[in-house]
């Protein structure tokens, strides 16, 4: 070779060319199930990740149990990363913290000695400060480990082995639950009640196929170790019957009235919920008015367990307040429930019959192994005593061959060819000691090889069939359910009892206000001081140029309101859907409140509590038009109305009014006509029908309203003017339907009736006038009239101003009623301007 050539590597590299997008696929697979098996999601068959696998496995290698004295956490978290979890020691010594914390794990698998952190979520003290060592559940779980029972491989460095799963005696996936995040797939397993799970085991083996529900009725649901409520059954029958569902977990709360002021005391609260940063929550909302009643909050909670106390003020509603807490707060959580765990090395979800069944095979294998070591341990040492006790029969050519031979493995070799023995049993002749020649010593010889061929029998049998492994199985849970059960912590009601906004707002009585151009509010009835009849009043809403109260009534706050509309729609709203406003605000457009069409407008609201087939209402149109309709054809609301009714082009629906089917009604004219006649005239109809005639009328004249005649009551007559009077029923004479009724008050020129209604001497009336004016008074203040009077003043107007609106309060409604009420004073003040007659 010339130095003019070049020199050829030593090494050619070979490259192969590799798609990216199927190299990006298969490592990032890799390492997601490297995730999903070494690190976040549970075996099925103990229910512990690889972390606490090797934790528990290292303390028991170094007897760290529950009989022995506590070990340094910092010697144990050593000790496992050293040689079975290389992946630092903070995962190590949270995972062994976890296990030791009573609020975390239903059944703690490590008994701590120091701080291990609290529910409030304070950190543990450092590893050098707290010690630990196994419980005895946990041993449980690690039994029989040295017998064979599962697969042991090799640590990362190969140095060491460890076992790729526990024998676990005890479901430990079920009673403890699991929670974690891989790559692609979360788990959050609920931990359960181990006496519970231990019964549902056993009954499924005894009952292979055994159903969900059945198995319900043993293991009705989760156990919080934290306690709390379950509200409802949906979401654990989900959860048991597909592997996934969603429970509403609620804190216990109880209401205390015994003393000065009404306390709320929480002593329990939902599973994984910090308790200092709940009560840090409830400040917040109070000094954000979001919560209001609340005048203390401190926590109380000791040794003893949880009390944070709540001090109400003397006019909070306890129950609204504590429904608040739970819509706002963690109070009231959600747990959502998905069971992924790792069967035969694959990520799965299971529900309750698949997870149990798991687990029995597991314990079916184990137990097998079990069987077969101890067996073949039995028999080999059954093996030996043949060979002792043969031996010692025959003990003198025993000794005197063991005396010819040179060395012990020439002795060895002459007991086997002499007396037919294996090396074991020879090698075990020459271990035996003189004092076995005893005859004592023969004896207990005879009785260990009589109990372990006892033994063996025993085993053999075990070993025979499945249903013997199973029976055992349930004899081992039922011992220890006696050794370890406890109490249900966790309540589980029937039903999901769900907050909804109605819960949250208190049932009051309101008066609800309507403008004319559809301003809407509602304000506390207590807003206004009763008066005597003739004052002034005080303002009752703020209006807008050319506006004025149309409608004024009392309802409740949980109310439907039935908003009826000019073109016989009918709408639905709550009332407290309805903001709330002052006495001077002017409310909100209700347009924004429904969804109403076009140039429509709401011309009645009716309050109702329910709706029955029995009631009806009565619709009446301006132009006299009845119909009478069901309430329960209303009882499925709708976010875009129905039609109500049917009306004639140029017609408007102007009045509804409930009733019983069974009463006789007056219609009352503008111009001061009134029409009496039973209902029973009325066709009942349903809904989007057209109406009969109600009354007649001249063309210039309109329908004002509608009321119902009451035994013992008066027909109250209120005009525009302020005036009004009380008058017998028995003046006005039934005409029938359809006829133009007789006359009820006499009018004073540019007056007209506002409303006339059945009144009781023990009722009030609020008066509102275009201006907003708001008065109230009582009715037995107003003079019973004939109906050719003028009436009394009622409320003093200023000039322009004029009543729009009128509702009545019954004696329940009334509060602080004022006993310096004076007397009315009747004056008439001329003859009706519109020239009706008295007919």
């Amino acid at each position: 070779m010339t130095s003019e050539e070049p020199q050829q590597p030593l090494f050619v590299p070979k490259v192969n060319p590799v798609n990216i997008e199927e190299e990006m696929k298969s490592s990032y697979i890799d390492y997601a199930m490297s995730v999903i098996i070494g690190r976040a999601i549970p075996d099925v068959r103990d229910g512990l990740k690889p972390v606490h696998r090797r934790s528990l496995f290292a303390m028991w290698e170094m007897g760290n149990t529950h009989d022995k004295a506590y070990k340094k956490s910092a010697r144990v978290v050593g000790d496992v990363m050293g040689k079975y979890h290389p992946h630092g020691d903070a995962s190590i010594y949270d995972t062994i913290v976890k296990m030791a914390q009573p609020f975390s794990y239903r059944m703690m698998l490590v008994d701590g000695q120091g701080n291990f952190g609290s529910v409030d979520g304070d950190a543990p003290a450092a590893m050098r400060y707290t010690e630990v060592r196994l419980k005895r559940e946990a041993e449980e779980l690690l039994v029989d480990l040295e017998k064979e029972t599962v697969e042991f491989v090799p640590n990362f460095d190969e140095s060491l082995e460890e076992p790729s799963v526990l024998p676990a005696k005890l479901p430990n996936l079920l009673i403890n639950g699991s929670d974690g995040i891989a790559v692609g797939i979360a788990t959050k397993m609920p931990p359960h009640n181990l006496g519970e799970v231990c019964n549902a085991v056993c009954h499924y083996l005894n009952h292979p196929e055994a159903t969900v529900y059945e198995l319900m009725q043993i293991l009705p649901g989760p156990d919080f170790p934290t306690g709390g409520i379950i509200m409802g059954t949906e979401g654990i029958q989900n959860a048991y019957l597909s592997g996934q569902g969603k429970l509403t977990v609620r804190g216990v709360a109880e209401i205390d009235e015994s003393g000065k002021r009404d306390q709320i005391i929480i002593t329990e609260i939902p599973y994984q919920v910090n308790k200092a940063k709940l009560i840090e929550h409830i400040a917040e909302l109070v000094k954000e008015k979001r919560i209001e009643g609340i005048s203390d909050l401190r926590d109380e909670s000791d040794k003893d367990g949880m009390r944070i106390v709540i001090d109400l003020r003397k006019d909070a509603r306890p129950q609204l307040i504590l429904n608040h807490l739970y819509k706002h707060t963690a109070l009231e959580s959600t747990f959502g429930i998905i069971n992924y765990a790792i069967v035969d090395r694959q990520p799965k979800i299971l529900g309750l019959i698949a997870l149990i069944e798991q687990f029995v095979r597991h314990r079916i294998t184990v137990i097998t192994r079990r069987s077969e070591f101890d067996k073949r341990k039995a028999e080999e040492r059954v093996h030996i005593l043949r060979g002792l006790l043969h031996a010692i029969d025959n003990i003198d050519a025993v000794i005197a061959t063991i005396r010819a031979a040179q060395t012990a493995d020439e002795a060895k070799e002459a007991l086997i060819a002499k007396f037919s023995l294996d090396e074991a049993q020879a090698g075990a002749i020459l271990q035996m000691q003189l004092r076995r020649l005893a005859a004592l010593e023969k004896q207990k010889l005879v009785d260990e090889r009589e109990q372990l061929e006892a033994e063996i029998r025993k085993l053999l049998e075990l070993l025979s069939s499945e249903a013997n492994i199973r029976a055992e199985i349930s004899r081992e849970l039922h011992e220890l359910s006696d050794k370890y059960a406890d109490k249900r912590r966790t309540q589980i009601t029937g039903d999901l009892q769900e907050i909804v906004r109605e819960d949250l707002i208190p049932n009051k009585q309101v008066l609800v206000c309507l403008t004319h151009q559809n301003y809407v509010k509602h304000m506390d009835v207590d807003a206004y001081r009763v008066q005597g009849r003739g004052g002034r009043g005080v303002m009752g809403i703020s209006i807008k140029d050319g506006d004025y109260v149309e409608q004024a009534f009392v309802a409740n706050t949980h109310d439907h309101l039935l908003c009826f509309t000019s073109t016989g729609r009918a709408y639905w709203l709550r009332v407290f859907d309805i903001p709330e406003g002052s006495r001077q605000s002017k409310g909100k457009a209700i347009v924004n409140l429904l969804d109403l069409r076009n140039e429509e407008r709401v011309t009645a609201v009716i309050p109702v509590q329910e709706f029955s087939s029995d009631r009806f209402f009565l619709f009446l149109t301006e132009r006299g038009m009845i119909i009478k309709i069901p309430q329960d054809e209303f009882a499925r609301p709708r976010s875009t109305g129905v039609n109500a009714i049917t009306l004639r082009e140029g017609d408007n629906l102007v009045y509804v009014m409930v009733s019983d089917g069974s009463q006789e009604i007056i219609i009352t004219t503008k111009y001061g006509q009134s029409l009496r006649f039973h209902e029973e005239q009325i066709p009942l109809r349903h809904r989007n029908a057209l109406g009969v005639i109600g009354m007649r009328m001249k063309d210039d004249d309109i329908v004002t309203s509608m009321t119902v005649i009451e035994d013992g009551k008066h027909l109250l007559t209120i005009t525009s003017s302020g005036y009004g009077k009380r008058t017998n029923f028995d003046e006005y004479r039934g005409h029938g339907r359809g006829t133009m009724g007789v006359r009820n008050i006499k009018l004073k020129r540019n007056d007209g009736i506002v409303t006339a209604f059945s009144a009781g001497a023990e009722e009030e009336i609020i008066l509102m006038s275009a201006e907003g004016i708001v008065i109230r008074t009582s009715v037995d203040k107003i003079s019973i009239q004939g109906r050719s009077t003028q009436g009394v003043r009622i409320m003093k107007l200023t000039a322009g101003d004029r009543v729009v609106g009128v509702t009545s309060l019954s004696p329940e409604e009334q509060k602080e009623i004022s006993d310096d009420i004076p007397q009315a004073e009747i004056v008439d003040e001329g003859p009706d301007e519109n020239g009706f007659s008295e007919e």
